[in-house]
């Protein structure tokens, strides 16, 4: 008896120890699967369509626009399908509604689709462009959009989070408890402190992996980072150099997701001051992959001014290769001079580098002034507050130095409108020619979706060929999650992307 009960004993305290083995952990039996992740801002509105409500909405997983753009950075339909038309004028977009279902179970209908594009351009100034286009219900799944003239970005316009897609007549607080289609539902809200979602159980587009997840405003790094560490929060991007070293050095406990987003670190090459050799030259000589190291790794070195996983980023450039940059020099008729500087006529290669101080600019200017000065170009920094009253608007700098948003929301029209056209201020600069600007102008109103791609690689590969610009870095999008956090849009360029369906920890 008594070695039968030793053995019960046993058999029960292994039983206890797989059972807390099952148990333990945010991905065990017992336990709910509930995300707690860090954000640097917060509003103390969820009405999707004010201000940029539509962000969080979104990053939270409670609201869904009819369009969404993928990792890849190409367009993909949400509540919308796929099978949209362009009338043959290219003033007329016709789309049909996938089943899909708000949270309160009523069906997303194309009438209440274009209630919401009305009200957004009623509640928000940056959509008031709206107003001026023709919505029409045709049925419940199909509407349609008309527009004054061509307008080709319709599509990138459609996936702002701010169109996100809600229950007029269920929603009774917009401000709080907005009803729309996303997989979590609002269950509480602490302005500006905190918000919890939980699970729609109706959704409409597959299961929900999460039972829920706490979002904690965390605007300070250091807090973000304490927060991390003790285990309060599981996830958060915009990690910062000092904070990424820091997980980089303990992989058994965190995950870095890093890869080059929408901001772009570039210089532009004037040509009424520099030879097409010289220009050449220091495109050969202008080393990223360096400049990026220097960097700690929050931007990813550049070929064009988009992502390279997008359709529309796919361009080549040389290598960076000195010796064939200062053939191209003696090419010109300089020789080196005992100060180790190229000469001609008595004068020293010189260049100016402008800049301002901000995004890192002021990092490159100086290592950029290493690498030429390196090959035999005298390079000068010379720093300004305000580079869009000074050298941007005059055209007075032989590189001029600048960073901007390149990619908006999945097009490329945007920054090549900004950068390549005979209007841009950037044209001062010499760059602008007619076939460049013909281009542009069919990318302006082709609607069609692969053809803009092709056209705008062909755009930036003629703009790298001629060396006008050159293309530094992309600031990276850096994400931390714990081991077993899946699926927060650690691999979407975007930032309002955060949560959904296929979001999970174990």
């Amino acid at each position: 008896m008594k070695k039968t009960l030793s053995i019960l004993v046993v058999l029960c305290l292994l039983l206890s120890v797989f059972a807390g083995c099952s148990s333990g952990g945010n991905g065990g039996s017992s336990e709910p699967k509930w995300l707690k992740m860090a954000v640097s801002f917060m509003y103390p509105s969820l009405d999707v369509h004010k201000d940029y409500n539509g962000w969080y909405t979104s990053i939270y997983g409670i609201s869904e626009t009819l369009f969404r753009v993928d990792d890849d950075m190409s367009i993909k339909p949400l509540l919308a399908t796929e099978n949209y038309i362009v009338s043959d004028d290219g003033l007329t977009w016709t789309f049909e509604l996938a089943d899909a279902k708000f949270s309160n179970g009523n069906p997303v209908t194309a009438e209440m689709v274009v209630r919401n594009l009305q009200r957004l351009a009623e509640v928000n100034e940056r959509f008031a462009y709206l107003k001026e286009f023709t919505l029409i219900a045709a049925d419940d799944k199909y509407f349609s959009i008309t527009t004054k003239d061509i307008y080709p970005t319709l599509l990138t316009d459609l996936t702002s989070p701010e169109m996100g897609i809600m229950d007029l007549d269920a929603t009774e607080d917009f401000d709080n408890a907005p009803v729309c289609t996303g997989p979590f539902v609002v269950k509480s809200m602490v302005p500006e402190e905190t918000v919890e979602v939980e699970r729609n159980t109706a959704y409409w587009n597959g299961d929900v992996k999460l039972e829920g997840a706490t979002f904690i405003y965390l605007a300070d790094d250091e807090a973000k980072l304490n927060a991390m560490q003790a285990g309060d929060v599981y996830a958060y991007n915009s990690v910062t150099a000092a904070a990424k070293a820091i997980y980089e050095a303990d992989p058994k406990t965190y995950n870095l997701t890093v890869i080059p987003a929408t901001r772009l670190q570039f210089y532009v090459l004037n040509k009424n001051n520099l030879s097409d050799n010289v220009r050449a030259a220091i495109n050969l000589t202008v080393d990223n992959d360096k400049i990026a190291e220097y960097l700690g790794g929050t931007v990813s070195a550049a070929v064009g001014p988009f992502n390279p996983a997008a359709p529309y980023g796919q361009v080549t450039k040389p290598a960076v290769d000195t010796v064939k940059a200062k053939e191209l020099i003696e090419a010109d008729g300089y020789t080196m001079g005992d100060d180790g500087f190229y000469q001609k006529d008595g004068k020293t290669l010189e260049v100016r580098i402008h800049y301002y101080k901000a995004r890192s600019l002021d990092s490159i200017a100086v290592l950029m002034q290493e690498q030429l000065q390196d090959i035999g170009i005298k390079a000068t920094p010379i720093a300004v507050e305000d580079a869009d009253s000074t050298y941007a608007a005059t055209g007075d700098y032989d590189i001029a130095l600048y960073c901007m948003i390149a990619d908006k929301a999945g097009d490329p029209y945007f920054a090549i409108n900004s950068l390549f056209r005979e209007a841009s201020r950037w044209a001062k600069a010499g760059f602008a020619n007619d076939e460049c600007e013909a281009l542009i102008n069919e990318l302006e109103f082709e609607t069609d979706v692969a053809k803009r791609a092709e056209l705008a690689n062909r755009i930036v590969q003629m703009v790298i060929d001629d060396n006008a610009f050159g293309f530094v870095g992309l600031f990276n999008k850096t994400t931390v999650t714990s081991h077993g956090v899946t699926g927060v849009a650690e691999n979407c360029p975007f930032d309002f992307y955060g949560i959904d369906a296929d979001t999970d920890m174990n």
